[in-house]
């Protein structure tokens, strides 16, 4: 395929993206828009659907693959890697906004929405608290912990010094599980018994414990695990 500054201006993306919009590029030319110039024999759309190609066609999967993998795909080296790793996780970040700011938490459906975009497509895993206001609105989240959950990381003090800072009616625990099977785990149901017991000394009640896989979730509330 000819370089891009040597195809028809109405074929080159940028172009493309001027007249027809956003939604009309692929995301091969999106990617390519960020690439710039491709190499001598390949245009920069070569490139991004090489790198397309790589991960299944999954922009998921290519957010997931390491720096120095993508630093290696012909056409994309150290620099263009940063700047396509930082694209995708400007997406995931505006995908993990709210539709609207400070919308109640009131069930799990809820808190899945918020968290289930930041969470569900990350290759580590991260525990998070959602500390909440009276009327069950997010006043602020906590990462905990990053890495695979201990319950020695997860320890009340570290859980609860925020919430009590925010003066907190209540919290909601948040963690995922990286293989996307959110089927809770004993280490999960045993750092959720810890946290209930400590927030009921603290007054600080604990309202849902939700485990986050790709695309679905598990709520220990609803499976009783809380009592």
């Amino acid at each position: 395929m000819p370089a891009v500054r040597a195809l028809p201006p109405a074929d080159r993306p940028r172009e493309r993206l001027r007249a027809l919009g956003v939604d009309a590029l692929s995301g091969a030319e999106l990617l390519a828009l960020l690439i710039g110039p491709g190499t001598r024999t390949l245009s920069a759309t070569d490139v991004g659907a090489a790198l397309l190609a790589r991960c299944g066609g999954s922009l998921r999967r290519l957010a997931q693959t390491p720096l120095g993998t993508l630093a290696a795909v012909p056409g994309v080296g150290p620099v263009r890697a940063l700047t396509i790793q930082a694209a995708l996780d400007l997406g995931r970040r505006l995908a993990a906004e709210p539709a609207e700011a400070r919308a109640p938490m009131r069930g799990p459906d809820d808190v899945f929405r918020f968290y289930g975009p930041r969470l569900g497509g990350l290759g580590v895993e991260e525990f998070h608290v959602a500390v909440l206001d009276a009327q069950h609105r997010l006043e602020r989240d906590l990462l905990i912990s990053r890495g695979i959950l201990d319950g020695s990381l997860v320890h009340p003090r570290e859980v609860f010094r925020e919430a009590i800072a925010e003066r907190a009616a209540a919290v909601i625990l948040v963690h995922n599980h990286p293989s996307g099977d959110p089927t809770p785990s004993a280490e999960d149901h045993a750092v959720t018994r810890q946290l209930v017991a400590a927030g009921r000394l603290l007054d600080i009640p604990v309202h849902d414990h939700i485990v986050i896989g790709r695309g679905r979730y598990v709520s220990l509330a609803q499976e009783g695990r809380l009592l």
